[in-house]
C-alpha cells in the first residue's frame, strides 16, 4: 500500500499541546505517518537568515521563529509515546546534525531529507552514520545535484527513496512536475512519491496512479491558522478524502483488468446487446438494403448486429412485419 505522510511542519507554532492535537487527528486520518520539523536554531541558523515568508509579527528575525518552534527531549518524546498509542509512525526531518542526535534519542525508522538539505553532505554523513533510511525531497535539485546525492548515499549502503517536490507555496498545477514521477523511477529504480505542497487532493490521487508509492501532504486544522505553510495545505476532511481515495486507487492498480478476456459479461452481453431487426414491411423476394435495418434487444432473437454487412443484398424468402427480428433463416441463400 502507498504510503501517506501528515507533514505538521510548524502548523503547531510552537504549541506542544497542538502538536499532541494534530497527533490525534492524524491518527482519525487513516495516514501511516505524522512528520514534524526539528528545529534547533542555534545549531541551524543565525541572524542572517531570511523569512521564506514575512508571516510573522512576532518574531523579528527567522532564526527567533525557529527558536519558538523548538522543542525539548522530553517534549518529543511525548510525542513519540504518543505516536506509539495511536499506532502512527513518528517521523521529523532534522534541520542540523544536533537535531539528528536529539532524534535518535528520541528513536525514529526513517528521516526525511528536506528539499534544501539534499546538497548538504554534512547533513547526509550524519544520516547516514545513523544507519536508518531516508527519504529525499527533491523540490530544489537538478538531476544533476541528485546524482551526486545518490551517488553519496550509495557509497555508504544507505537505503533510501525519493519524492518529486515543487518548492512552490502553494503550488500551482503547472508546476506539479507529474511527469517527473516515472522519470525518477527510471532513473534511480528507488521507490518514488509525491510530495504536495498544492492545498488540493488532486495532484496527490494523479500522482498515484503514475506510480508514487510514498505521498507526503502538509496538514493544518483550518488553512487560515497562522503560519508559512497554512495556505499550502489540507485540511482534515480532505485528508480523509485523499486517504480513501489513494487506497481505492491503490486496490484498482493491484488488480489489472485483462481486456482480451471478457468472459464476466457473457450474460449481460446478452442483455445489453441487440439483434438484427427490419423497420418496416417487408415483402418475400425483397432485397435487403442498410435503409431497411434497426437492432433491438436482446441479443440472440436475430443476427448479430455486427454481422449487418454480410446480409446486405440478400432476398427475403418470406414476408416479415415492422419491427420484427432477423434471421438467416429469413433469407434465400
Amino acid at each position: 500500500m502507498i504510503f501517506i505522510i501528515a507533514e505538521i511542519a510548524q502548523a503547531h507554532d510552537g504549541s506542544l499541546g497542538m502538536a499532541h492535537a494534530y497527533i490525534d487527528a492524524v491518527a482519525k486520518s487513516g495516514c501511516n505517518a505524522i512528520k514534524f520539523q526539528t528545529h534547533i536554531a542555534e545549531a541551524e541558523s543565525s541572524e542572517f537568515e531570511p523569512f521564506r515568508v514575512k508571516f510573522s509579527k512576532q518574531d523579528a528575525t527567522r532564526m527567533q521563529y525557529w527558536k519558538r518552534m523548538e522543542f525539548s527531549l522530553e517534549q518529543w518524546n511525548t510525542l513519540k509515546e504518543h505516536c506509539d498509542e495511536k499506532g502512527i509512525e513518528f517521523m521529523s526531518s532534522p534541520f542540523s546534525n544536533a537535531a539528528v542526535d536529539l532524534l535518535e534519542e528520541v528513536g525514529v525508522k526513517r528521516y526525511k531529507v528536506g528539499s534544501g538539505e539534499v546538497t548538504n553532505f554534512v547533513l547526509l554523513e550524519k544520516l547516514a552514520q545513523t544507519g536508518k533510511p531516508v527519504i529525499i525531497s527533491s523540490g530544489m535539485s537538478s538531476f544533476d545535484e541528485l546524482d551526486k546525492t545518490v551517488a553519496f548515499l550509495k557509497s555508504r549502503n544507505i537505503e533510501y527513496s525519493i519524492l518529486q517536490c515543487t518548492t512552490a507555496y502553494p503550488t500551482s498545477p503547472k508546476q506539479y512536475g507529474l511527469n517527473v514521477i516515472q522519470e525518477l523511477k527510471k532513473r534511480y529504480k528507488v521507490p518514488v512519491g509525491f510530495s504536495d505542497h498544492s492545498s488540493s487532493i488532486e495532484a496527490c490521487i494523479a500522482a498515484t496512479t503514475l506510480g508514487a508509492e510514498i505521498l507526503e501532504v502538509h496538514v493544518v486544522f483550518d488553512k487560515e491558522m497562522f503560519g508559512p505553510d497554512a495556505k499550502s495545505s489540507l485540511n482534515f476532511p480532505e485528508v480523509t478524502e485523499l486517504v480513501k481515495a489513494v487506497n481505492n486507487i491503490q486496490i484498482a492498480l493491484d488488480y489489472p483488468v485483462d481486456k482480451n478476456n471478457n468472459s464476466q459479461y457473457c450474460e449481460l452481453k446478452k442483455k445489453f446487446e441487440k439483434s438484427l431487426a427490419v423497420n418496416k414491411d417487408l415483402m418475400k423476394d425483397h432485397t435487403l438494403t442498410f435503409l431497411d435495418l434497426e437492432t433491438k434487444k436482446p441479443k440472440g432473437y436475430g443476427i448479430l448486429a455486427s454481422e449487418y454487412e454480410s446480409i446486405l443484398g440478400k432476398r427475403l424468402n418470406k414476408n416479415l412485419n415492422k419491427w420484427e427480428f432477423l434471421n438467416f433463416e429469413d433469407l434465400i441463400g
